[in-house]
């Protein structure tokens, strides 16, 4: 019988963090059915990023919080069948879309596996998986969200209204990233695996953070001015206004006690920036 920490190690709930990357396909995407679209969250979010988390959570075998659980139970074999199961599914229900959905599932969920797995452990080379994380959980998922929403092809990809929105994803996920990591420095150093952020320092990370999102930030107004209009991109802004005063205030904590960077306050920001983007990202189906 599985137990009850497998299943909280799926972390279901902390898909919420990814949501943005999928709603803004939604958003942008031109010929979609509804049905269909809740069928493709619904194998994205509840079946694939929980394999994922799962999966990784069995052989990083964390003692320290992790991202949508402060205090980890120890994993079991259980979890590690229940994540290829959900794995499986995920597949399965894939192929209700379009095969060629299926096929990138499939790529996803390899290169989520190789992410933690011992003989790859993509986790453990700093640049490689901050820019290999971005990649997938932003590019390569809004391709593949956009490919199932609009039953299209691979070669969907070469269409600047969908490429440019994907290369964005990415480039909010690479600023993101390693605020992830930013609390979890002594577990990952002792596992050897010497993260972005850990090579960043606490005070380094947000130093590169608030580059990388300035960055991202003038490419998502210049995309939403020339693409959706002004409002979109005067929206964007306000809506991304309470995500900067508390990025702000909590750097000015850090730098006065680099204690308070901590699960809590790295979760707080995670909640607020979800909250904030899913909320503009389906605002935007209607602008």
């Amino acid at each position: 019988m599985l137990k009850k920490s497998s299943w909280l190690h799926l972390r279901i709930p902390f898909s919420f963090f990814l949501a943005p990357v999928f709603l803004f396909a939604f958003a942008v995407a031109s010929n979609f059915d509804l049905n269909r679209s809740i069928l493709v969250f619904v194998i994205i979010h509840i079946f694939l990023y929980p394999a994922s988390n799962g999966y990784n959570s069995y052989f990083d075998k964390d003692e320290d919080s992790i991202g949508g659980l402060e205090k980890p139970p120890p994993v079991s074999k259980g979890l590690y069948y229940l994540s290829l199961l959900f794995d499986a599914v995920a597949l399965l229900l894939g192929m209700l879309i379009s095969w060629q959905f299926t096929i990138m599932l499939f790529i996803y969920g390899m290169v989520s596996k190789a992410y933690s797995h011992p003989t790859v452990r993509i986790k453990k080379f700093p640049y490689g998986s901050w820019f290999i994380a971005g990649f997938f959980q932003g590019f390569f998922t809004f391709w593949m969200s956009i490919m199932g929403l609009e039953l299209e092809s691979f070669e969907i990809i070469l269409k600047q209204e969908i490429w440019i929105p994907a290369f964005l994803s990415s480039a909010m996920l690479w600023g993101s990233y390693p605020m992830t990591q930013i609390y979890q420095h002594e577990e990952d150093s002792k596992r050897g695996d010497i993260t972005l952020s850990l090579k960043l320092g606490i005070k380094g990370t947000f130093t590169f953070t608030m580059a990388m999102f300035s960055l991202s930030a003038i490419g998502f107004v210049a995309y939403f001015y020339f693409f959706h209009g002004l409002t979109a991109a005067i929206t964007y802004l306000l809506v991304m206004g309470p995500v900067l005063g508390y990025f702000l205030y909590w750097r000015s904590k850090v730098w006065k006690d680099e204690k308070e960077a901590n699960f809590r306050n790295t979760m707080n920001l995670n909640l607020l920036s979800s909250l904030c983007l899913n909320v503009f990202f389906i605002s935007l189906f209607f602008i």
